[in-house]
């Protein structure tokens, strides 16, 4: 995958879309910078190679990172949605220039998840944008694009080495800006960046106050989404039906139907579905447990593999409703509490990989992500195909009606890695 440029623009489609977008910033406790500028810089490096047996170590690391960040950003028990991979490749570019006891809580955080295994992971979904052919014959697009942007304090010294690293591993050149002369210039530039990499799906990551003279570095991800099914919904079966929050209480939402074989699963306390976009290679899963706040509290990335794993082709009765949510949250308390404080303590962080010119430390991350789902697409979903033997007898065909609160997962298969994690409590 090239190194994307600033004012690159995702060409959009008619379906649905996914847009996740997540910002780390770097903060000097002390120092100066000169000028204002927009330039861009990038390391005269090309991309590393990468192996697909990376892309999956770094996608199981993810994928625990994940799950463990859900249970701290969605304590609410309401709709949530995050974007492991995102977050993750944020971060990585912060750990790429941490030392010490830093790196070592920054690794621990990400379950040793490194930029050689992201640089992997990258160049692997890249390949899964193109146009395929749906069940009734008709080509679709699938897009999906990943973009790393620092946006660096002019005058900031940053090291050879570590522009090397964004360069290989990222994809990614430096754009300067002037934090401390104009640092609403500067949040103004680094949102209409994110804007035009999510085709205006996020205008404004960043509020009013969130980037101040003392911002040195912002390191910003962003992961643009949209995949039609490859079998979609009947859009004249969507129809109302009752929805079963988890207090009992019930509401009205539009609700789609599809009758055909789908990935299927079933154990303990929950039932699973897996419904793929079209190329084969994405898919969202759902999981519907009989107690949802006690099944995803005691949910792991092992525990989610075996689900997955579980998954078998069955003739389906589906039921899904409409849904459409967002999220907008600072995760800085949820990483210190996963284990990664010192990143974020302005004496005791040691980011001197990026720069011995200045402390830097992490003031706050920033995430949001936005996900859709209706009956020509949607976003989180996992998939993972089982064939049967052919000696069985047929099973029969069952009905799932996701009625009530469930989580869901978009996958990609080849490497399991999760990039979009959510939960509808109530998609009215």
């Amino acid at each position: 995958m090239q190194p994307r440029r600033a004012g690159e623009r995702l060409t959009g489609m008619k379906h649905q879309l996914i847009a996740e977008v997540v910002l780390v910033v770097l903060v000097a406790a002390c120092g100066s910078g000169s000028g204002a500028s927009d330039v861009a810089f990038a390391a005269d490096v090309t991309r590393a190679s990468a192996s697909p047996a990376a892309a999956t170590t770094a996608a199981t690391a993810i994928n625990a990172f994940g799950l463990e960040l859900l249970g701290r950003v969605g304590t609410s028990g309401g709709n949530v949605v995050v974007s492991p991979a995102s977050v993750a490749l944020a971060l990585a570019m912060a750990r790429a220039g941490a030392g010490g006891a830093t790196a070592a809580q920054m690794d621990n955080v990400l379950h040793g998840v490194g930029a050689d295994g992201l640089n992997a992971l990258d160049q692997a979904l890249a390949a899964r944008n193109g146009t395929f052919t749906d069940a009734a014959g008709v080509g679709l697009p699938v897009t999906l694009q990943i973009a790393n942007a620092p946006f660096a304090q002019r005058g900031l010294a940053l090291l050879p080495a570590y522009l090397d690293t964004l360069a290989a591993d990222f994809g990614a050149g430096v754009r300067l800006v002037d934090y401390q002369a104009d640092p609403e210039a500067a949040r103004q530039t680094i949102n209409a960046w994110v804007k035009t990499q999510t085709d205006g799906r996020i205008p404004q990551l960043l509020g009013t106050g969130t980037v101040t003279p003392a911002t040195r570095l912002a390191l910003v991800n962003a992961i643009y989404l949209k995949a039609s099914w490859a079998t979609a919904f009947p859009a004249d079966a969507t129809q109302p039906a009752p929805f079963t929050r988890a207090d009992g209480s019930t509401v009205s939402v539009a609700t789609m139907s599809l009758s055909t074989s789908l990935q299927y699963a079933a154990g303990p306390g929950w039932r699973a579905v897996e419904l793929p976009y079209v190329g084969g290679s994405l898919a969202l899963t759902v999981i519907v447990p009989d107690d949802l706040a006690t099944f995803e509290a005691g949910l792991t990335e092992q525990g989610l593999a075996q689900v997955t794993s579980a998954l078998a082709p069955r003739e389906v009765d589906l039921s899904l409703p409409k849904f459409s949510i967002e999220t907008a949250t600072s995760l800085a308390a949820a990483l210190t509490a996963l284990g990664m404080p010192l990143a974020f303590d302005p004496d005791q962080a040691d980011f001197s990989g990026i720069t011995t010119q200045q402390r830097l430390f992490i003031s706050d991350v920033i995430h949001q992500a936005d996900i859709a789902v209706d009956e020509k697409g949607t976003e989180a979903a996992a998939a993972s195909a089982v064939v049967m033997a052919g000696t069985a007898a047929p099973a029969e065909r069952v009905t799932l009606r996701v009625d009530r609160p469930f989580l869901f997962a978009l996958r990609d298969l080849p490497t399991g890695a999760i990039l979009f994690l959510g939960r509808v409590a109530d998609p009215s």
